[in-house]
This record gives C-alpha cells, sequence and structure tokens, in this order.
C-alpha cells in the first residue's frame, strides 16, 4: 500500500516518465471531472442550505487541507488547542476519527482530563490531541455536527474542527486552510488526477491560509486573495521514549537509527533527521494511519539490531506503547513556528469576538 500510494504521488506530481505513465495520467482526468462535478454541487446544496447546516452558539474554528496529507495539520491544530487553552476557554476539539474503530456514545475521547480510549478506537490524531491537551475535550464522530453538539453541552466555549474544511454540515467562524508553500495545489487537478480534494477556487471558502513547510524566499502565486501567514516545522528539543521519558534530541547527532514513519509525507521526516545529524541504516516509509502488527514490530526489532536507536513521529508513537524493542525508541514531536505568531493570535482572537479576520 506504501508502494502504491508512493507511484500515485509520484505520477501526479510530474514524474511520469514512460508513454504508459502519461497515458494513465490522461485517463484519470475522466473520473477527476466527475470527481470535481459532484464536489460543487455538494457546495451548492450546503451554500443554497438544500442541506442542512448546524450552527453552534459557541466560535467554531476549522482547520483543514485542499490537497490530501502533508501539510502538518496536526500540528497547527496542536498549536491552536493551546492558545485558546492559554486564554482560560474550554476547548473542544472535533475530529472525524479516521483510522480508529469509533468511541461509543457521544465520541468522548477526552472529558478535559487526557485520553479515556486508546488510538484504536480515536484515531491517531485525536488520541495524540488528547494526549498533549489533557485540559481539552476531544471528540470523534463521522457527524461531526452531531459531536459539535455534544461538545456543547460538555460545556465546550469554543471548538476546533480537525479538517473540516469540506464538512460543510457546521457553520464555522474562522476557516483556516493549510498549504504546502513549496507545491501549494501540487499539479492543480483533483483526486485522482491529482492531490486537490476540490478544485482550487473552493480558497474564496477560506478565511486564512497558512502556508507550511514555508523556508523563506518568495510566497507562491495562489488563484485567490486571501489573509495569508507561513509556519514551518521543526523537530522538538526533547525526544520522548515510549515510557514518556524526555531526552535532549541533540544527544541523537551521530548516532545509526532506524526510522519508521506511517504519516503522510514520510520522507520529509526522514530528511529531518538527517538535517539533524542522524545516520539513517534503515527506513520504514508505511501508509497514514498504518497499524503496527507483530510482523513489522518483528521487522523493526530486526533492523533495530544494526543501530543505536529506533525513531519515530509522535502520531506512530502512540501505537507503539508498550512494544520491546532490542534498543530505545524515541518518538519525535513536531513544533509549528510561525514567521508572524502575533497576527495569528490577533486573528484568532478577532474571530473569538465576532470581528471580521484580516
Amino acid at each position: 500500500m506504501a508502494d502504491l500510494g508512493g507511484w500515485h504521488r509520484r505520477l501526479i506530481e510530474g514524474c511520469a516518465n514512460s508513454f504508459s505513465q502519461q497515458a494513465l495520467l490522461f485517463l484519470l482526468r475522466l473520473p477527476a471531472f466527475f470527481f470535481s462535478l459532484l464536489g460543487r454541487l455538494r457546495v451548492a446544496c450546503y451554500r443554497w442550505r438544500w442541506l442542512p447546516v448546524y450552527r453552534a452558539p459557541v466560535p467554531v474554528i476549522s482547520v483543514g487541507n485542499l490537497a490530501v496529507g502533508g501539510t502538518g495539520k496536526t500540528p497547527v491544530t496542536d498549536y491552536l488547542v493551546k492558545l485558546l487553552l492559554a486564554r482560560g476557554l474550554r476547548v473542544a476539539v472535533v475530529s472525524r476519527g479516521y483510522g480508529g474503530a469509533g468511541v461509543e456514545g457521544e465520541g468522548l475521547v477526552s472529558r478535559g482530563g487526557g485520553p479515556i480510549v486508546g488510538p484504536e478506537a480515536a484515531g491517531d490524531e485525536p488520541y495524540l490531541l488528547a494526549r498533549r491537551n489533557p485540559r481539552a475535550l476531544v471528540l470523534v464522530n463521522p457527524r461531526r455536527r452531531v459531536a459539535v453538539a455534544a461538545a456543547v453541552r460538555q460545556g465546550a466555549e469554543v471548538v476546533v474542527l480537525d479538517d473540516g474544511f469540506q464538512h460543510l454540515a457546521v457553520v464555522r467562524d474562522l476557516d483556516i486552510v493549510l498549504l504546502d508553500a513549496a507545491r501549494p495545489l501540487g499539479n492543480g487537478r483533483v483526486l485522482p488526477a491529482g492531490r486537490l480534494r476540490e478544485p482550487a477556487a473552493a480558497l474564496k471558502r477560506a478565511d486564512l491560509l497558512l502556508l507550511t513547510r514555508y523556508c523563506g524566499g518568495d510566497l507562491p502565486v495562489l488563484p485567490v486573495e486571501k489573509p495569508t501567514l507561513c509556519c514551518r516545522h521543526q523537530l522538538a528539543a526533547a525526544a520522548i521514549d515510549l515510557k514518556g521519558e524526555p531526552r535532549p534530541l541533540a544527544e541523537l547527532t551521530g548516532r545509526r537509527v532506524v526510522a519508521v514513519a506511517g504519516i503522510a509525507d514520510p520522507q520529509a521526516f526522514f530528511a529531518a533527521l538527517t538535517a539533524h545529524g542522524m545516520v539513517l541504516v534503515a527506513t520504514f516509509p508505511l501508509p497514514d494511519h498504518a497499524s503496527y502488527g507483530q510482523e513489522l514490530r518483528a521487522q523493526l526489532s530486526a533492523a533495530a539490531r544494526q543501530a543505536d536507536c529506533l525513531v519515530t513521529t509522535e502520531k506512530d508513537g502512540v501505537k507503539l506503547t508498550g512494544a520491546d524493542f532490542p534498543v530505545p525508541c524515541y518518538q519525535l514531536p513536531l513544533e509549528i513556528v510561525f514567521d508572524a505568531p502575533e497576527r495569528f493570535a490577533a486573528m484568532i482572537e478577532n474571530c473569538l469576538h465576532g470581528k471580521e479576520v484580516a
């Protein structure tokens, strides 16, 4: 599955070298056309209220994507939740819970005291957000309007809608859309001929565009004029072992490591490790939300015997708790650094007070 996903990504990002690959990419334009058309019809149905929408009695802030994966949405959501908690607000995170088996009842992952279910039920991101923000409510439900209503009943004063840009059944007060600064629109086509979930014109619905993985230089040209901010991801100063004990990241410089990542862009994670001076003796790029069965754990253990330690993402680490490897295993949290954090905070403040974001 990881190889298939990587092959598709290379195909749509301009690496179709053979005639057969170019022909396949051309043929994918037909289903992409119908996918785009259906998406436009769906948006129109919500805009004209032919489909029901729910307006919560508290502010709702959506953090979402136009393209599939790879923008670093979870660290941005975590940053936003921490910002709201610092204001003393009762914050709720509402997610679909992708990759999880589901949570019964109101879908509570956390009542505001840390996770009460595991990642296998909640999904990787909701569980991680609950663990990193123990004072926040976290709820999962494919019907997010139901989860938002439940969050309000639980006393939420503001709701963060995780991956909510295409979830139009809930009215939001601030729509934040993340775009990769290097290739914000990919090849400009929708799935399956590209990486976009809907046409680029959908960015007109956004209130704030956030260019992630920004490394300086000129900003990319976008098809809409919207307030735009830039940020970048960096590894946190401390690595965390599977028992939750921190270790300075600097101590891993020069170490021989086996790296494993089940995220949208594993290669970006591996590149970050190399940039910090780690020597990668083996890498395991896995599909997003990959499960860690006994066979995979055995492969990791075998590879780790040639290394000083295993390293993985924090999202993968939550699924390896209790695993027994021949060498230490460290999860490396990601942090967000804004170029203009005060402007982002001001936009959130304006949203909370019902003012226009600019």
